[in-house]
């Protein structure tokens, strides 16, 4: 993930690490230990903060200028998988292997609520860009659409035949895309909770999607190696990013979109010019 100004590129290693990237010079700036195992990672829109979760089932808060760990959030039951801040940064979010969601208050790190509509685990969780929308993805094969301000369920949308891994927002608010195990990408029409088209071109795993700040262009990684970039109005294929030699855990533009970052099991963290405009 980049901080908020473009300047840091974080990564978690699948180890008890994390990575700060200075994106200027492609050279680390700081490795932050953990307890456990890091699964996520995620800025907080200010960028003053990160937060990771891991194994261990505990999310943890990061001061970004300090290099320290401010705070440990816990209250899952099983591995964290997904974290993700508000766009106000006044809640985070996290989705476990416990089947559950959960919002923190970020500012007295208590734990606001829970959401339990999920029948398998939460794989990924997205934030709409106004705030008022939690998307979650699950091992169910479902995204469910939650309101923020009520914490209720507003729908499930049903079309993936395999474990929804990954979830994104369009800037504009008005579509969302999930990755799948069934190696396809769905763009959701928001508004009307209806499938817009299935994006096809995968043969692994869709572990990860983003779009580029214009909203002209999804990224999404696989467990082919690959990362494809889609132009999203005409929904075809703009090109296939090869590089890596193991799955792409994770896809990443930066915040002015000339840039896209992908990590992967194989250990590398790759810089590709973006094709968005």
């Amino acid at each position: 993930a980049f901080s908020p100004d473009g300047t840091t590129l974080v990564s978690g290693d699948k180890g008890k690490t994390i990575v700060l990237w200075d994106v200027a010079s492609r050279k680390q700036r700081d490795i932050l230990g953990h307890t456990g195992n890091v699964t996520s990672v995620a800025f907080s829109p200010d960028g003053a903060m990160l937060a990771s979760g891991d194994e261990n089932k505990t999310v943890v808060l990061w001061d970004i200028a300090r290099r320290q760990q401010r705070d440990t959030l816990e209250g899952h039951k099983d591995r964290i998988q997904t974290v993700a801040f508000s766009p106000d940064g006044t809640t985070l979010a996290s989705g476990s292997d416990d089947n559950n969601v959960v919002f923190w208050d970020v500012a007295r790190q208590k734990r606001l609520t829970t959401l339990k509509g999920h029948t398998e685990y939460v794989q990924s969780v997205a934030f709409s860009p106004d705030g008022s929308m939690l998307a979650s993805g699950s091992s169910d094969d479902t995204v469910i659409l939650w309101e923020v301000a009520s914490r209720k369920r507003l729908t499930t949308l049903k079309g993936h035949t395999d474990y929804v891994l990954a979830g994104s927002f369009s800037p504009d608010g008005s579509m969302l895309a999930s990755g799948s195990s069934d190696n396809t990408v769905i763009l959701w029409e928001v508004a009307s909770r209806e499938r817009l088209t299935t994006l096809e071109g995968h043969t692994g795993n869709v572990t990860s999607v983003a779009f580029s700040p214009d909203g002209e262009t999804l990224a999404s990684g696989s467990s082919d190696n690959t990362i494809i970039l889609w132009e999203v109005e005409s929904r075809k294929r703009l090109t296939t990013l090869k590089g890596h030699t193991d799955w792409v855990q994770s896809v990443s533009f930066s915040p002015d979109g000339t840039m896209l970052a992908s990590g992967a099991e194989d250990g590398t963290v790759l810089l590709w010019r973006s094709f968005a405009k």
